[in-house]
C-alpha cells in the first residue's frame, strides 16, 4: 500500500549528508515492519547537491538491515559503468539480498554524466544492449573474454541467471529495445501508447510479451502526509521545489517525464497538484483504495531528518490502520 524512493539529494540549505544516509537506513528498517511493498534507490553523477551516485553501495546497506523488503535500484545507468565490474557486484548483492535487489537498466539522459565516465552519448543504447549481453554472459560463472581481457566472475549469483533486470525508459526505441532482449518494461508514464508499442515488438518477433508498466498521466511519485498541509506546504515545501527545479534542469527542455514540472516557486508547484503532493490522512486513504499505493519519497529535496519522520508517522497512525481495516472488511465481505 506504500513504496519509498531515496535519491539522497543533500543541497546545503538541507540536511546533513550523514544524517541523511543515516535515516534512509533506519527508514527501511521502518517500512518493512509497517508493510513496504518497495524500495527504490536512484543513480546520477556530478551533482552539486550531492544525489546518490552509487545506488548499489546504499542498497547492500538497506538489504542487511531488512529481511523481506523488495529493493529496486531505478534507474541503473548502465552504459556508464565497465559491464564486468557491475556484474561481480549485483552478484554480491543478489547473495546479501537472497534475490531481493532488482534493477531498472537505462541509458541516461545528463551530458555531464558521460563526460564525467569518458563515455560518448551517441551510441549509448548499443553499448547498454552490449553491457547486459556480458553480463548476463559473467553470471554463468564459466571463463570468458571481453574487449581482449579474460574474464571469470565469480561468486555467482544467488538468483539463477542473475538479478532481474526490466529496461527503463520513456521513447519507442526502448519498447522496442526491451522486446528485442525478452525483458519486462517500466516506463516513464509520457507516452501513453508504449505499452502497446512494446506488446507489438514483441508479438512480431514471436515472443510473448511481459511486464510493462506505464505509470498513468498525473500520477504523483513524491507524495507525503500531513494534517496540516498548509503548514507541510510552508515546511516542506522549499525541499519539493529544489528537487522539482534540479530535475528540470538535466531534462531541459527536450526530455519529457510524468514526474517532471516547471514550477518556479513553492505556490506554483502545490498549484499544479502534479508529482509532488502532500495529502491529508483522508486524501490518503481515498488515493489508495483509487491506485493500490502511496509512493512516498520521504527525504525528498534533502528535507531535514524530522520533517521526513513527521509524513511517514502520521501516514502509519492516521492512514495505515484505515487501509488495513477497510481491507479487512473486503476479505470478510468477499
Amino acid at each position: 500500500m506504500f513504496t519509498m524512493r531515496f535519491d539522497m539529494r543533500a543541497p546545503e540549505s538541507g540536511a546533513a549528508p550523514l544524517d541523511l544516509y543515516r535515516t534512509a537506513i533506519e527508514m527501511v528498517q521502518w517500512g518493512e515492519e509497517k508493510g513496504c511493498m518497495s524500495v527504490q534507490v536512484c543513480e546520477h553523477h556530478a551533482s552539486s547537491d550531492g544525489y546518490l551516485p552509487t545506488p548499489i553501495v546504499l542498497a547492500s546497506a538497506m538489504a542487511a538491515r531488512t529481511k523481506t523488503l523488495p529493493i529496486q535500484v531505478a534507474a541503473l545507468i548502465v552504459p556508464l559503468h565497465d559491464p564486468i565490474e557491475l556484474a561481480e557486484q549485483m552478484a554480491v548483492l543478489d547473495l546479501v539480498s537472497a534475490g531481493r535487489v532488482s534493477y531498472v537498466v537505462a541509458i541516461g539522459y545528463v551530458e555531464a554524466e558521460y563526460a564525467m565516465f569518458g563515455r560518448e552519448m551517441k551510441g549509448r543504447g548499443r553499448r547498454l544492449e552490449e553491457c547486459l549481453r556480458v553480463m548476463k554472459q559473467a553470471w554463468s560463472g564459466e571463463p570468458f573474454e571481453f574487449e581482449g581481457r579474460p574474464v571469470r566472475v565469480m561468486p555467482r549469483p544467488h538468483t539463477p541467471g542473475g538479478p532481474v533486470m526490466f529496461m527503463g525508459g520513456g521513447v519507442a526505441a526502448t519498447a522496442r529495445r526491451a522486446a528485442r532482449l525478452g525483458m519486462d518494461m517500466i516506463a516513464m508514464g509520457t507516452d501513453p501508447d508504449l505499452e502497446s508499442i512494446y506488446r507489438e515488438a514483441c508479438e512480431e518477433l514471436g515472443r510473448t510479451p511481459g511486464l510493462c508498466i506505464n505509470p498513468p498521466p498525473g500520477l504523483p511519485m513524491s507524495t507525503f502526509v500531513s494534517r496540516d498541509p498548509d503548514e507541510a506546504w510552508a515546511k516542506w515545501g522549499p525541499y519539493l521545489l529544489h528537487d522539482a527545479r534540479a530535475y528540470a534542469e538535466w531534462m531541459g527542455d527536450d526530455i519529457e517525464a510524468a514526474t517532471k514540472s516547471m514550477a518556479s516557486t513553492v505556490e506554483e508547484l502545490r498549484a499544479s497538484e502534479g508529482n509532488y503532493r502532500i495529502f491529508t490522512p483522508d486524501e490518503a486513504v481515498e488515493h489508495i483504495a483509487r491506485h493500490g499505493a502511496l509512493l512516498m519519497h520521504p527525504l525528498c529535496g534533502g528535507m531535514p531528518v524530522e520533517y521526513a519522520w513527521e509524513s511517514l508517522e502520521t501516514f502509519a497512525q492516521d492512514v495505515l490502520p484505515r487501509v488495513r481495516d477497510a481491507e479487512a472488511q473486503s476479505e470478510a465481505g468477499g
